[in-house]
């Protein structure tokens, strides 16, 4: 049976296909009848799902993620796509093609890590150029960073997201310097590279896009900033002169990279460098979001729906 995908959904249509099954949760309505929320997904995006009167044992029987045969009908509910789900039952692995259900970054990841590699050996200082090498020299954890997404949800949300999300970073860092020459260039190239090194332990990607353990307990800014200290600890041991000044300096840059407290910032901007690496994040995430949802949201030709996180919906028609 052929895959239905998510972005083709249309409101009304009859259900009848395999899909992902993300974060079910059992619960009950003003009557107490139960019901099972969950999300519903592939690699073109997700929709909320909703079984009715349904069992805990239904509830039971649904992997955490996994894979399900779906049977229902979508409709829209407050501007937004849901399925109404009459069945559902659980389906192996070994029997579902994971390249309809992992979403993977459209640009080639040799010649984009390549790329970032290009722009990292323009690093000057031999403390930062040797902080980095510390990284880049393990191809395990390079192996996990071409791989990772940069999010669950939200922005670069496939596998490759975070190689993208950081190429991208360094390109635009590279445009503007000229702007803004007082800048320390070799900070901001570093901290870059390193700012979301930690997702590749705060995120799972086997099947479907979760955090860990460490992830929940640690985090990803936390969990970078203790691997840069480890690093410049290991190569004093070596004999090499890491002076700590710069070490605090880049871990500051981590530390203040989502720019406020109430987005998980330890640390708020205190640095030219933090600021610059804050706003180009921001950016970055940003613009990648928004040309997701107005090219893959299904919905209304001209607007998206409501968009929680960006606060408003989206004028997706051209103009020009």
């Amino acid at each position: 049976m052929a895959h239905t995908f998510v972005n083709q959904i249309q409101a009304g249509q009859s259900i009848d296909s395999v899909f992902m099954v993300k974060d079910p949760i059992l619960r009950s309505t003003a009557k107490g009848d139960y019901y099972i929320a969950m999300y519903v997904c592939d690699r073109t995006g997700q929709v909320n799902g909703r079984m009715w009167q349904t069992t805990e044992a239904v509830y039971l029987s649904l992997p955490k993620p996994g894979f399900v045969h779906i049977r229902g009908r979508s409709e829209m509910y407050q501007n937004n796509m849901q399925i109404v789900i009459n069945s559902v039952r659980a389906v192996p692995t070994e029997e579902v093609d994971l390249d309809d259900f992992l979403p993977r970054t459209t640009q080639d990841v040799a010649q984009m890590f390549k790329e970032v590699q290009a722009i990292l050996s323009q690093v000057k200082s031999p403390v930062l150029k040797a902080l980095i090498a510390e990284f880049t020299e393990d191809e395990d954890r390079m192996a996990k960073f071409c791989k990772s997404p940069a999010a669950v949800k939200m922005h670069h949300d496939y596998l490759g997201g975070l190689l993208e999300h950081t190429h991208s970073m360094l390109r635009v860092a590279l445009s503007i310097f000229p702007l803004y020459p007082h800048i320390q260039k070799d900070l901001v190239l570093a901290a870059i590279f390193l700012h979301d090194m930690g997702k590749t332990e705060e995120l799972a990607c086997d099947m479907a896009f979760s955090y860990t353990d460490a992830g929940q307990l640690v985090g990803h800014i936390v969990k970078c900033t203790i691997w840069i200290q480890q690093k410049a600890d290991a190569l004093r041991a070596k004999g090499q002169d890491i002076p700590q000044e710069t070490v605090d300096a880049l871990c500051h840059i981590v530390l203040a990279h989502h720019g406020t407290h109430e987005f998980g910032s330890p640390k708020l901007p205190a640095m030219a460098e933090a600021f610059m690496v804050n706003y180009i994040d921001n950016l970055d995430a940003k613009m990648n979001q928004v040309n997701s949802l107005v090219d893959n949201e299904p919905g209304d030709p001209n607007w998206t729906a409501w968009q929680n996180s960006l606060q408003t919906r989206l004028y997706r028609r051209r103009v020009e």
